[in-house]
């Protein structure tokens, strides 16, 4: 390539200046590519753009031409997501889900019709309430379990601690197994049905969302998880990420034998999925997200400075899977930010800014006509399927449970009418 293509043009032009015209006419295009590619390896090159253009067309759209565009991205990516393959994972017991459930369909599940659920949930007087999901858009697998005690090894015993778990490390064990399950289920649904997700989202039966799972919270290359409420390490209550880094989010019983090798010890369940990421090489995100975990547990009003802050279901949120209830607001405003600032930002803390955050007085147990409360900030259509699931007789669960798997591609639960009899009869919960 000659180094200075000005003089190049000069030195030609002398030599053919006595030439036909016709035979500059053979000259000068290919010279004219000499020029154009010396010029294009230049460090600032003002005809680069014209040369992407021609070779490849993969120009970068001017800066300021961003924001003008940004509603086209958002728009291109939301299509780009809907002709991807997602996988929906739901964990957990059903305590609540004639609240949650709802909103779930609603939010997530119908917000990408093309998504398949998974479910995997252990067997009790609530499961009957899992009929909810029958109007979910696609169904892959369902799975509802009988719990029973899992073994305690010392390796495990090593990793992990019962420090703040109310069940112990069996109760971390089973949460970890729950969630691996899903993973489980994800996998032999793929060689079933021979293809691969693109995405998989990981969240709670027990999340109450206020608004979609928007199409920024699937970042390429990164696994997103809310921030707040970490305990040390990684907020585990929601996980969305590809295929790869999913698979290693959600191993959270196969990676412990990881962690003890690096010399890990004494994990909550948030510091071992940090270190499960850290080990592994997933880079973790976190964005705010619009759900919080809808609990019955009793904490301390105002809460110490590791104390757990409970959230009302009517804040405007994201609430990115804070604990809430359905209640008076007993905080709001500048309160919130006197009893936030106390709490120590690693652990239970979660954003409260811009008036985003209402507090429960959670001592005690849920306040007298909840029921209304919740129906007001839920809305009609959800308020009047908490009324549906409460007024089922065992013969509608049973017909509502058949409609469901029948339209589901792997199905494996205790008899349906057993799930029914067991929860219907029991009454309201």
């Amino acid at each position: 390539m000659l180094e200075n293509p000005k003089k190049a043009l000069m030195y030609f032009s002398r030599c053919f200046s006595d030439l036909d015209w016709r035979l500059l006419l053979l000259v000068i295009p290919p010279l004219s590519l000499i020029v154009f590619f010396s010029l294009s390896s230049a460090p600032t090159n003002p005809l680069s753009p014209i040369r992407s253009f021609i070779i490849g067309r993969t120009i970068l759209q001017p800066q300021h031409n961003v924001t003008a565009n940004s509603t086209d991205v958002v728009a291109s990516w939301k299509d780009e997501l809907d002709r991807s393959r997602i996988a929906v994972c739901l964990v957990g017991g059903a305590r609540r889900f004639e609240l949650t459930g709802p909103s779930i369909v609603e939010k997530i599940l119908r917000e990408y019709p093309n998504s398949d659920l998974f479910l995997n949930s252990p067997m009790d007087p609530n499961a009957f309430k899992f009929l909810l999901l029958k109007t979910a858009p696609r169904l892959a697998s369902v799975r509802i379990f009988r719990p029973k005690p899992m073994a305690e090894s010392e390796l495990q015993l090593r990793v992990l601690t019962a420090h703040n778990s109310p069940n112990g490390i069996q109760g971390l064990l089973q949460y970890f197994n729950l969630v691996e399950g899903c993973l489980t289920l994800i996998q032999e649904y793929q060689k079933q049905n021979n293809f691969t997700y693109d995405w998989i989202v990981r969240t709670r039966v027990d999340g109450y969302w206020n608004a979609p799972l928007d199409s920024k919270f699937f970042v390429p290359g990164k696994y997103l998880v809310p921030p707040g409420s970490n305990y040390g390490g990684l907020n585990d209550r929601l996980g969305i990420g590809d295929l790869n880094s999913s698979t290693v989010a959600l191993s959270r019983l196969s990676l412990i034998p990881q962690l003890d090798a690096a010399g890990l010890h004494q994990l909550n369940s948030e510091t071992a999925f940090k270190a499960q990421l850290t080990t592994q090489g997933v880079t973790s995100v976190t964005k705010r997200l619009p759900f919080c975990i809808v609990t019955d547990r009793k904490y301390d009003f105002p809460p110490a400075r590791f104390g757990v802050p409970v959230a009302a279901l009517s804040s405007p949120g994201p609430l990115s899977g804070a604990k809430c209830r359905p209640c008076k607001p007993v905080c709001q405003g500048p309160c919130v930010g006197d009893v936030m600032e106390r709490l120590f930002k690693g652990w239970s803390w979660t954003d409260w800014a811009n008036g985003t955050l209402q507090l429960c007085d959670a001592h005690g147990d849920w306040e007298k006509g909840w029921e209304k409360i919740f129906d007001r900030v839920a809305g009609k259509k959800k308020s009047a399927e908490r009324k549906r699931v409460w007024s089922l007789t065992v013969e509608k669960c049973i017909a509502d449970f058949n409609q469901m798997r029948n339209r589901t591609g792997i199905w494996d639960t205790p008899p349906v009418d057993e799930i029914c009899r067991i929860g219907v009869t029991s009454g309201p919960k």
